[in-house]
């Protein structure tokens, strides 16, 4: 095996700049991490991490993992801590932080629901609010909701639902009909040809779709809980709480106390979306990578080993794909 510096660091994958002792063991990890340019990277050293949280570990602005002192003190002196990008100079930082805005409108909406308890226990979440707004923050439709089953437990301490609130009210179906309507957008079908049907953004779309009795198509779901790098780093990723979330990537409270209003939701992922659909990602080239349905397994196949252990790590990355849909492509 060759131990000169050059061999070495040619074993270096591109990405996390992790180090192998041979090639086809870098050649493995690349098939296995499903590195790419959609991932967060340091704005001092470049390299990549599994999401947010790492990145904010690795320029020391979390609390869980030490973090690398060069990139910790470049990011303490020029650096945004809501999108997490360093600056050459304290006056582009303040030029950036006061032009640090979401992108443009489209035809996202943003879904959100409060669960009263139902069952024996109280425990079975069952829908009693619906709020739903576009990308300017406006309200679509917004209603309390009459149950389907008895509410055993209204949680009027967090809902602030009361019985008067629900007599009336539409019933689940009925708003399940709005909701539709406006996710359709004039269209039949969600996979009518002229793509009219608006994408859905939410934080645990699949409880709230469930609680309505929806189904949507994961094509067109934005989901704040399942977006890999809004989730937590560890061994799996993991949901963060879209508190959390809004604390740290849009850098105010949300549902601090007394009663959440279903509207406070919706506005705080439909800006967690559009802060993520507005990153940059570029490739080597310059241009956005194209999203093919070419996944990482097809670009590493077995047969191609030896071709592969002759290619630089960053040749490597260049053909490495997510396993994820950046929401970067959304505002192609």
């Amino acid at each position: 095996m060759d131990n000169s510096s050059d061999a070495h660091s040619r074993h270096r994958c591109a990405a996390c700049y992790r180090q192998f002792n041979r090639m086809e063991h870098l050649v493995e990890h690349m098939r296995s991490s499903h590195h790419s340019y959609h991932e967060p990277r340091c704005g001092v050293c470049g390299k990549h991490c599994r999401s947010l949280d790492a990145l904010r570990d690795h320029l020391g602005f979390g609390a869980s993992l030490p973090s690398k002192p060069a990139c910790a003190a470049a990011f303490q002196a020029h650096g945004c801590p809501l999108c997490l990008v360093v600056f050459p100079t304290a006056s582009a930082l303040r030029a950036h932080c006061a032009a640090c805005k979401l992108s443009r409108g489209g035809r996202a909406v943003a879904l959100g629901c409060k669960m009263v308890g139902g069952g024996s226990d109280g425990t079975l979440d069952v829908c009693a609010r619906v709020c739903v707004v576009d990308e300017h923050e406006a309200i679509l439709y917004e209603s309390f909701v009459k149950p389907i089953i008895p509410v055993t437990h209204y949680r009027y301490e967090t809902t602030g639902i009361r019985p008067e609130h629900l007599r009336g009210a539409p019933t689940v179906k009925q708003a399940m009909r709005r909701v539709q309507d406006i996710l359709l957008n004039g269209e039949q079908s969600y996979y009518s040809s002229r793509g009219a049907a608006r994408l859905l953004v939410g934080h645990g779309l699949e409880h709230d779709l469930d609680a309505l009795g929806m189904d949507y198509p994961a094509h067109l779901k934005r989901d704040t809980a399942t977006y890999p790098p809004l989730m937590k780093t560890s061994a799996r990723l993991m949901s963060n709480s879209l508190r959390y979330l809004t604390r740290s990537c849009l850098g105010y409270d949300i549902q601090t106390g007394g009663h959440h209003h279903p509207y406070d939701d919706c506005v705080a992922a439909m800006r967690l979306y559009k802060r993520m659909r507005a990153m940059s990602h570029l490739h080597l080239n310059g241009r956005r990578k194209d999203d093919d349905d070419e996944s990482t397994a097809k670009a590493f196949p077995a047969w191609r080993q030896r071709e592969l252990e002759r290619m630089s790590p960053e040749e490597l990355l260049a053909m490495s794909k997510p396993d994820y849909q950046c929401w970067c492509l959304d505002d192609d």
